[in-house]
């Protein structure tokens, strides 16, 4: 019997052949100890171009999350893009679940391709997994760039009422959804506009390649996130960094985004996007490409850039 149409495994083969088509190439790095990284590397990595590390979030893999971005970038930059554990290619049969093991994964994988430094860009749970390079390698992350990445959020915060969810459990049931009610809710609060009318056969399809695999890992990971997560235990990294939010974020609070602004002071930007929720990544693919490329490429000051406000700008 004929297999049935997959938009999505289409999709992402199409995703994949783009990546090719950039210049980057499949990589998959046994560091072990029972973990498996997968890693879209450079085919020829240049020597006079910096190193620009792309870090995914909760979701699909990470050529869903950064497909637009990665031809514009690879001009100026060595693109690297890793799936996080649990994601596309890459396990571990570890125990860790914390953002910081990820890190500590990421840059393995990026000392076995022979990179000494890198600048570093997460989204969203991937911004956590940046935050905890930059804090753990200070001498090999040179800048950081956060969208929406709720690294200053505290356990109590859910009971304060902050999120759309009442419970941990209940944002596991969104972020991974297994349903295509649930696909359609965690739509609702990801995006300004989000879109309407999709199909239950189209969502059903999604799910069964991209949200079953590994469900239980990737619970666990947005578990470790929030256990016992309070301010007094987050580092404060020394890196030039740019926060760049949605202004409508439902998953993460705009408020975490002046927290986190508060927390690293002068050496961090704080970029609101008008219109936007937290998909910003898909909402506002060029404004976000174009304030990554001035932050990353710009060698000026950061008070010498214009039209910043106590160094928060709304665009």
């Amino acid at each position: 019997m004929a297999k049935c149409f997959s938009f999505t495994a289409t999709r992402d083969r199409c995703f994949r052949k783009s990546f090719s088509n950039a210049g980057l190439r499949s990589s998959t790095t046994d560091l072990g100890d029972g973990t498996i990284m997968h890693c879209w590397v450079p085919q020829t990595h240049n020597q006079s171009k910096p190193t620009l590390l792309l870090i995914h979030g909760i979701g699909a893999n990470a050529m869903w999350q950064w497909n637009d971005f990665i031809s514009p970038l690879m001009t100026r930059f060595n693109v690297y893009v890793p799936d996080l554990l649990f994601f596309g290619d890459s396990y571990t049969t570890r125990p860790e679940r914390s953002e910081q093991f990820q890190a500590q994964c990421v840059m393995r994988v990026m000392e076995a391709h022979g990179v000494a430094r890198m600048s570093v860009v997460g989204i969203s749970y991937g911004g956590f997994v940046a935050y905890s390079m930059a804090a753990q390698f200070k001498d090999r992350v040179e800048k950081v760039v956060l969208c929406c990445a709720g690294v200053c959020l505290e356990d109590k915060d859910m009971d304060m009422g902050m999120f759309q969810v009442k419970s941990v459990d209940e944002a596991v049931s969104i972020l991974l959804p297994q349903t295509p009610d649930k696909i359609r809710e965690l739509i609702r609060i990801s995006f300004y506009k989000p879109i309407k009318g999709l199909p239950s056969c189209f969502l059903n399809d999604f799910i069964h390649v991209m949200c079953t695999e590994n469900r239980q890992e990737r619970s666990e990971l947005i578990h470790a996130l929030h256990k016992d997560r309070k301010m007094s235990n987050l580092p404060k990294i020394t890196q030039q960094t740019l926060i760049i939010w949605g202004e409508h974020d439902k998953i993460f609070p705009v408020e975490l985004a002046h927290r986190l602004k508060r927390h690293l002071g002068e050496n961090a930007e704080l970029v609101i996007l008008k219109n936007a929720g937290h998909a910003i990544n898909m909402e506002k693919t060029k404004e976000l490409s174009k304030h990554m490329k001035a932050f990353l490429v710009d060698s000026l000051p950061l008070a010498k850039k214009e039209n910043y406000n106590n160094g928060t700008k709304k665009v």
